[in-house]
């Protein structure tokens, strides 16, 4: 018998509950599963693994990962474990309607439910598109097992009439390019596929490619995996990797719990702000913290993030794309730049920390990757402001702003909708110039609902003629980590429960000193009180199903826009059988 067989006996296994007894249920439980051609050792003592996948074909972005399965599959079962696939809610955020947001919460119940009624022992998360990530990773915190996340990865660069395009941030410069005439109907329809070139998800630093550098930075994949492009081998390789090791993660029992504590949410802060990370980060770190039970709020990013030098030279704060940056070094080079900034202590799923595991990497291009002694920004990170506008607070991304707009005061410009702005965004008629804020209600979680990424509006056309590129711009929404812009996002308390934001009317003067972290509105106290009193709440959105129950249990942008009663987490024992 060798060593790691002797562990697999000494400890009691999860799924030892459905296959381990050889009465009435051991018998109901294995006859099923027999159907499917599995030999008697699989039942005897083998961790089932469950592999948790998000592809869908209505998901683009994780359209790869009925392939990365199988690969998943072949480690489980060369390092002894019994690999058993399923399917959860995917997101597809670019075909989804209203917002993928909006499903975020209930893709994690679907997750969290999946392996707490399964005879699972340990976790594989195949993710790639923006909340598939952290929707799996709420679900899998919610029931604490051994986890490991295999990240999608990024496309490959695209290439359009000799330049290097984004996919995702391409988006947000068309209405500028069709305005100008810099982009025909027919150079639209050859753009469409140089942007998405490949499998995988958005090339630039938007919020895919920054939620798998955060589960990197959390310790929750092996080490460089984060940044290798979806159609490179050395994907499949960690993928099987990633395979054999949730194995031995299940024989050491290095649950979620021992991985993700406030030192691994201190060190994915601190990193985000280094890779010039999405503004999204905040919203769903939160939500992870809240589900495995450690506290963290928006005033950590700003004290922990926002001094931190930008190191990455991407989409959408820099010029180079995803692919550059796993071919300069990725993330482990980020990582050990970092090092003395990071804490050594934090554990990841192979057991080192992120500054073992980054020790020897080797920067191959420094217009990609700069040292910590000479940044491409001295501070970047996430800017956390306050003010009578935002009590509980918004963010601005000031790496992706225009410096001269980083303190500003200038006359509101309201749009009540999403709808109310398409209507009169582009009349030449309306009354707004370059140093206009623009202000949008009902796009907060409630609002529209859930918390969609316009908050980047595009400008207004008889400006874009002008040739400005950019406006400060307001919203209880978010925006999307592809984008650029001097955005204030996440506004909270959201307008439509009534916070300061509802109250705004056009013409009143808007106050934005990002330095100072304020956000004011200059109306008074007692005008505000009037207005408040007159106010009249939204009517719901609906009466029925998922949506009225997340209407009724949402909690704002500071605090995650989880569901309240998903909080916390409910662990993997289910104390009663089926029969």
């Amino acid at each position: 018998m060798n060593k790691e067989e002797s562990v697999i006996m000494k400890k009691k296994l999860r799924s030892a509950e459905w296959f381990g007894s050889n009465d009435k249920m051991g018998f109901v439980h294995r006859s099923w599963l027999r159907n499917q051609g599995y030999p008697d050792d699989h039942f005897r003592g083998k961790p089932v693994i469950g592999i948790c996948n998000t592809w869908s074909e209505l998901t683009p972005c994780n359209g790869h990962l009925r392939d990365f399965a199988e690969i998943v599959k072949r480690g489980v079962l060369e390092a002894g474990g019994f690999p058993l696939e399923f399917p959860v809610m995917s997101l597809g955020e670019t075909i989804m309607r209203p917002t993928t947001m909006l499903f975020r919460n209930l893709a994690s119940m679907d997750v969290e439910e999946s392996i707490r009624a399964n005879p699972i022992d340990g976790v594989v998360l195949l993710t790639g598109c923006d909340k598939t990530t952290p929707s799996t990773l709420m679900g899998a915190c919610s029931v604490d097992l051994p986890t490991i996340v295999v990240p999608g990865g990024p496309m490959l660069t695209g290439r359009f009439k000799g330049e290097v395009i984004g996919s995702g941030s391409f988006n947000w410069m068309i209405k500028h390019k069709q305005k100008t005439k810099e982009l025909s109907e027919e150079d639209l329809l050859e753009a469409e596929v140089c942007a998405a070139r490949s499998a995988g998800h958005c090339n630039t630093m938007g919020t895919a490619s920054t939620m798998a550098t955060m589960v990197e930075a959390l310790g929750l994949t092996l080490p460089g995996f984060s940044s290798i492009p979806a159609v490179d081998s050395r994907k499949k390789v960690l993928a099987q990797l990633s395979g054999r090791r949730i194995v031995e993660m299940v024989n050491e029992d290095l649950t979620l719990s021992k991985i993700l504590t406030r030192k691994a949410f201190e060190n994915s802060i601190v990193v985000n702000a280094a890779v010039g990370g999405s503004t999204n980060l905040l919203i769903h770190l939160i939500a992870i913290a809240r589900r495995i039970g450690i506290k963290l709020n928006l005033e950590d990013f700003d004290r922990l993030g926002s001094k931190i030098p930008l190191l990455v030279n991407l989409m959408p704060s820099g010029k180079y794309l995803m692919e550059d940056f796993f071919y300069a070094g990725g993330l482990p080079v980020v990582l050990k730049e970092l090092k003395d900034l990071l804490h050594h202590d934090a554990l990841t799923v192979n057991g080192k920390s992120l500054v073992e595991n980054s020790s020897k990497a080797v920067c191959t291009n420094n217009d990609v990757i700069a040292s910590i002694e000479k940044p491409f920004q001295t501070e970047a990170g996430i800017a956390v402001l306050k003010g009578n506008l935002c009590e509980n607070g918004a963010v601005i991304k000031p790496s992706a702003a225009s410096p001269r707009l980083m303190k500003h005061k200038g006359k509101a410009i309201v749009f009540e909708s999403m709808e109310d702005y398409h209507a009169r965004i582009d009349d030449p008629d309306l009354d707004i110039d370059e140093n206009s804020v623009i202000v949008l209600k009902g796009v907060g979680p409630k609002g529209y609902p859930g918390m969609p990424e316009v908050g980047n509006v595009d400008l207004p056309e008889k400006l874009i003629q002008k040739g400005v590129k950019d406006m400060v711009r307001i919203s209880d929404g978010r925006m999307s980590g592809t984008a650029g812009g001097t955005v204030v996002l996440h506004i909270s308390p959201e307008s439509s429960v009534g916070g300061t934001l509802a109250l705004v009317r056009n013409g009143d003067l808007i106050e934005l000193d990002v330095e100072k972290r304020k956000l004011h509105l200059d109306v008074s106290d007692d005008e505000l009180k009037k207005r408040k009193a007159e106010w009249q709440p939204p009517e719901l959105h609906t009466e029925r199903g998922y949506v009225r129950l997340y209407l009724d249990h949402v909690e704002q942008a500071d605090k995650g826009a989880d569901l309240d009663v998903l909080i916390g987490k409910s662990g993997s024992v289910v104390t009663r059988d089926l029969h």
